[in-house]
């Protein structure tokens, strides 16, 4: 199983970017695809996550009303559309999925069952 991730990149303080994930495990009905991020020195942070049974949805309160997740099962793949980016959203942001709902993917950010190379997010002050 493959989560590919593209996106990214170096951005003013806010603008806006948009992240895509593409994988085969969005056509089923079991999982919780998202993305959390990490920057050098702090600890992981769970940005949003959408679930491919039911569409919820969740998302940190951080980047509530600035961050949007959507999905398009046709294309198996999922966006993070970022706007009025802070410089405090720079991070490596990696595409996770975990068999289950968006408050269990919310709650194991350590304990995913897939993730994908993470991409870089740089917004400048």
């Amino acid at each position: 199983v493959q989560l590919q991730a593209s996106g990214g990149g170096l951005v003013q303080a806010g603008g806006s970017v948009r992240l895509s994930c593409t994988s085969s495990l969005f056509t089923g009905n079991h999982y919780a695809i998202g993305w959390f991020r990490q920057a050098p020195g702090k600890e992981r942070e769970g940005v949003s996550c959408i679930s491919s049974s039911d569409g919820s949805a969740e998302y940190a309160d951080s980047v509530k009303g600035r961050f949007a997740i959507s999905s398009n099962k046709a294309e198996n793949t999922v966006y993070l559309q970022m706007n009025s980016l802070k410089p405090e959203d720079t991070a490596v942001y990696y595409c996770a999925a975990l068999s289950g709902t968006v408050a269990a993917w919310a709650a194991n950010l350590y304990g995913m069952d897939y993730w994908g190379k993470g991409t870089q997010v740089t917004v400048s002050s």
